[in-house]
């Protein structure tokens, strides 16, 4: 098994960055080997609509010049994909939205992200974590993703850089979310 944690923040080492580490780290932990992609490190253009995936085999992109592509490659390998972003303005950021539109489009002709296991990790300031996690909860639901519960929302709140760590509820939240990935994840192994 291989988990993906999909980091859509444009700090590196920030908040949401935090919780998805957390997670990657308790799945480790289960010898589940993971790692992280941050956006702030990538370019990723906006889908177009031109219906160039839906023509290609196995689904691809007709967008070039950008990092989509490789990071496309490393979700298709992935058992597990986790989805972190900070609120933006009441909803996930432009960057993580941008990957997760081509993806969930070029993925959607052949079904290639059904039946991976995941979910995403919000981090808020102040408000507008609830809509953020069902606008990311909506992409794992369309591709046919399996996603387990936890023991509230996998949200947590944070300003500056390390404030979510003192959120002792959501770093409980998200840990017993990455236990139930794990666990999930050797149910269906065998």
């Amino acid at each position: 098994m291989k988990a993906l944690a999909l980091c859509g923040s444009a700090r590196v080492n920030g908040n949401t960055e935090r919780l998805l580490q957390r997670c990657l780290d308790i799945l480790q932990g289960e010898g589940i080997l993971g790692e992280m992609v941050r956006l702030a490190e990538k370019r990723i253009d906006n889908c177009t609509a031109c219906g160039g995936c839906r023509k290609e085999p196995y689904g691809s992109c007709t967008i070039d010049g950008d990092d989509f592509e490789p990071i496309f490659r490393v979700m298709c390998a992935a058992d597990i994909i986790i989805v972190g972003s900070p609120v933006y303005f009441g909803s996930a950021t432009p960057q993580i939205m941008a990957l997760l539109d081509r993806a969930g489009y070029v993925a959607r002709a052949e079904s290639l992200f059904a039946r991976k296991l995941g979910g995403p990790v919000v981090v808020a300031r102040r408000a507008g974590q609830n809509f953020t996690y069902a606008q990311l909860m909506y992409w794992y639901m369309i591709n046919g993703m399996i996603v387990p519960g936890s023991t509230y929302w996998n949200i947590g709140f944070g300003a500056e850089p390390g404030d979510v760590e003192s959120d002792e509820e959501a770093v409980a939240t998200v840990d017993r979310f990455a236990e139930n990935l794990a666990w999930l994840a050797h149910k269906i192994e065998g």
